[in-house]
């Protein structure tokens, strides 16, 4: 953890509002909770999970995909040729909600919105949505207006329980995801390697943005993704399995902290 070491310095003033803590250094935790290392503010982990005390918590939501083994109405779920749920090219235990319809989605709210709610009753800080771009993975049958709509709801409903939401991955969206779904701030996997950091900190600001990079696929090393001057405010870099502290195959590096050098 040689550049975590340096993210202990004492972060500089805030310069962008939003709920994240201003220096926040994050871990992305979705493989299952074990105890932050020394100088971790934020900590993102699943709805099912708990939040750690003392810290900002972000809770994990797959907001536009069913979760592995849920159970879920099909005639909600979006159907591919043969007339079977659509499922995820990446994840095949995960499938498409149906969100072509005001009516559609307004039952997958209603579906998506008790994990929303145990987010709040745990005490998580704010919310992160998966799968934004799960449109892109539709066969165009639902577009990025649907994406939106369905984002908007979302936040709404977050928002009804006092938790901020993030948008997570869609560079494309621009400032649209802020602007008309109403995200406070991202959550973005990879931005170094695919070279679109700027689309994320441009619209939120620096201190807004979590980053992870994986390590078995940098885009050279990690410290030329901390050196990168449009990356994230933290900036992480973890095992793609996300596996717990202690396991085989764990990884996690932090960059130092951004504000420090602003």
């Amino acid at each position: 953890m040689r550049l975590l070491a340096a993210a202990l310095v004492a972060a500089g003033p805030a310069w962008a509002e939003g709920p994240l803590p201003s220096g926040a250094v994050a871990d992305y935790q979705l493989g299952g909770s074990y105890p932050p290392a020394p100088g971790v503010t934020v900590v993102v982990r699943d709805s099912t999970d708990v939040p750690e005390p003392g810290l900002f918590n972000v809770c994990y939501v797959n907001g536009f995909q069913t979760q592995p083994g849920a159970e879920w109405p099909t005639d909600l779920l979006l159907r591919d040729e043969g007339g079977y749920p659509l499922a995820d090219p990446g994840w095949p235990d995960e499938f498409l909600l149906d969100i072509s319809s005001s009516e559609a989605r307004a039952a997958n709210l209603a579906l998506v919105a008790p994990a929303i709610r145990a987010c709040a009753e745990k005490g998580f800080d704010a919310v992160e949505f998966d799968n934004l771009d799960s449109y892109s993975r539709s066969g165009g049958r639902l577009d990025v207006e649907d994406a939106l709509a369905f984002a908007a709801l979302l936040v709404a409903e977050a928002g009804k329980l006092g938790l901020p939401a993030g948008q997570k991955n869609s560079a494309e969206l621009g400032a649209r995801g802020r602007d008309e779904a109403g995200f406070a701030f991202a959550v973005t996997e990879e931005c170094h390697r695919w070279d679109e950091c700027a689309a994320f900190t441009g619209v939120y600001g620096r201190d807004q943005v979590l980053g992870i990079e994986y390590a078995d696929d940098l885009r050279g090393s990690f410290a030329e993704a901390c050196a990168d001057p449009d990356r994230p405010g933290s900036l992480i870099l973890r095992d793609r399995m996300l596996t717990r502290a202690g396991s085989e195959g764990y990884v996690f590096d932090a960059c130092p902290s951004s504000l420090v050098d602003q």
